[in-house]
């Protein structure tokens, strides 16, 4: 869950780099200096300087810095970041330098797409917040009811922890743990 919401972060992020660099492009810049734009306007976003992006985006500086080129930056930024769109915007972005395309139009395409993308993805989000809710109230009551019951009524639950009862609670609990498998299985959206 910490690795998700880590990319889901990355992924608001990279949005935000894709409309500076945009910028930078559209204003005439080369893409070196795009990039350092870039860096420059993250930045102003995240002032306190914990985002990601910016790292990541200064790491792709110093690639372009020691005679890499942009598009194997741009690959291993994708690589490393496991960011699905940033994979695709890696191979966009080395076809659309080799053969003259318009790198402008394309960074401005992606950075649209990306934020329609996450705005679907929020609204997705924010409809299945109640289930899920739901959904770890009723896979958590089974489990208070039994230390309840465990608690003002030891001798009715003794059956159950010795003899066949451990292996029906054992049973039980097995269940418990698919459906909370399945669970979260199901409430796994991906766009």
């Amino acid at each position: 869950m910490l690795r998700a919401r880590r990319l889901q972060t990355l992924h608001v992020q990279f949005k935000q780099a894709l409309q500076a660099l945009a910028s930078s492009l559209g204003a005439g810049k080369s893409v070196e200096q795009a990039f350092a734009d870039a860096v420059h306007d993250m930045r102003l976003l995240y002032p306190e300087g914990s985002a990601l992006m910016i790292e990541e985006l200064e790491i792709v500086l110093r690639k372009l810095g020691n005679g890499g080129t942009a598009e194997a930056a741009l690959a291993d930024f994708s690589r490393r970041s496991g960011l699905e769109d940033a994979l695709q915007f890696a191979d966009v972005f080395k076809v659309c330098k080799r053969t003259g395309g318009n790198v402008i139009e394309i960074v401005r395409r992606t950075s649209t797409i990306i934020g329609d993308k996450l705005e679907i993805e929020q609204d997705i989000a924010v409809l299945l917040a109640q289930k899920k809710f739901e959904a770890r109230v009723l896979l958590a009551s089974p489990v208070a009811i039994i230390a309840v019951l465990k608690m003002t009524a030891a001798e009715y639950m003794a059956p159950l922890y010795a003899g066949t009862g451990r292996i029906t609670m054992t049973a039980a609990l097995g269940l418990l743990a698919v459906c909370f498998w399945l669970t979260l299985k199901l409430m796994k959206i991906r766009i």
